[in-house]
């Protein structure tokens, strides 16, 4: 019978961040192992040769999630322009000019119903829901209907 010998193991020495540590020691904690074990662990996987694919699949992963946000922003920001678009020009088309003498009561009364109106979009922001969500993601079907 051949006696197989194992290497002994060698120590080093690290500094590490206290937020590091920290993170270290709980995550060995969780997972039961000794904080030499997950640390062992962490540096082989760096020094893998796959590692650099692993970090870029996680890269990857992440754009992917930001594109899927800037995807959204863009679509929330098309419409709130639309909407806006499509009040301006009906404001403009039911709302006739004002006569001179009543102008300066109309400017006085705008700045109280400009209030009630904020607090009212204040009240909607803070509880929903918003009006994107109430416009379908699949909106290509009514682009014909225009």
């Amino acid at each position: 019978m051949a006696i197989v010998k194992i290497p002994k193991k060698q120590r080093l020495s690290v500094y590490l961040d206290p937020d590091i540590m920290n993170a270290l020691a709980a995550y060995a904690a969780r997972r039961d192992q000794s904080r030499s074990l997950v640390a062992e662990a962490a540096i082989a996987s760096f020094l893998s040769p796959d590692a650099a694919e692993r970090q870029e699949a996680a890269t990857t992963k992440r754009l992917d999630q930001l594109d899927r946000r800037m995807t959204r922003m863009e679509r929330d920001l098309g419409i709130s322009v639309e909407m806006l678009a499509v009040f301006v020009r009906h404001w403009l088309t039911t709302n006739p000019p004002l006569p001179e003498p009543a102008q300066a009561a109309a400017r006085a009364q705008a700045g109280e119903r400009y209030d009630a109106f904020v607090a009212a979009l204040g009240r909607r922001l803070a509880k929903g829901p918003k009006v994107r969500e109430e416009i379908s993601e699949d909106v290509t079907g009514m682009a014909g209907a225009e």
